[in-house]
Order: structure tokens, then sequence, then C-alpha cells
């Protein structure tokens, strides 16, 4: 796991033993402990990305959402152009059918 990653659970883990009261001050530490334990386990199961790779795949999306209007514009452009230059396929059609 990432030394980030367990350093923020360790944090956590030592807020929420710092919130309990007064009273549980002998359980503390064990309480401590099973936090953490809990939380790197409920965590580690989440499928989390970190900032950088988040960041990354941003910008990777951004760059394909560009490339992405690019071609629909060109893609309308010859389309434009497709039927500009077509004949009239009505007339077409008419003859045929005679």
């Amino acid at each position: 796991m990432n030394p980030d990653f367990q350093q923020r659970i360790e944090a956590l883990a030592k807020r929420l033993a710092a919130g309990l009261p007064a009273s549980l001050g002998a359980l503390r530490k064990d309480l401590e402990s099973n936090f953490r334990v809990v939380l790197q386990s409920a965590l580690g199961r989440l499928d989390l990305a970190t900032r950088d790779e988040f960041e990354a795949q941003s910008r990777v999306l951004q760059r394909l959402s560009a490339q992405l209007e690019e071609l629909e514009t060109t893609v309308r452009a010859l389309e434009q152009r497709l039927v500009e230059l077509e004949p009239d396929r009505s007339g077409i059609d008419s003859k045929k059918k005679q």
C-alpha cells in the first residue's frame, strides 16, 4: 500500500481513538489498532486511484475529447460536401421506377 495512504489511515485511526470518552482510556490503544485494521480492510477493497493516476487519466480524457470533437467536425464537413456533390437523388429514383 502507498505510504501516504498508510499515513492517512494512521492519522484517521488516531483521531477516532482520540474522540473516545476518557473512561475508555485503557481500551484506546486496542480500539485504535482495531480502527486501523478495519480502515485498511475497507479502504483496501475499494478500487481507488492515486491523485497522480487520476490527473493523468483526466489529461488523456481531455485529449481524447478534443480529438473526438475534431473528428465530429470533419465528418459533418464531409457529409455536407457529399450532399453537395451528389446529384438530385429524387430525380434518379423516379426515372428508375418508370
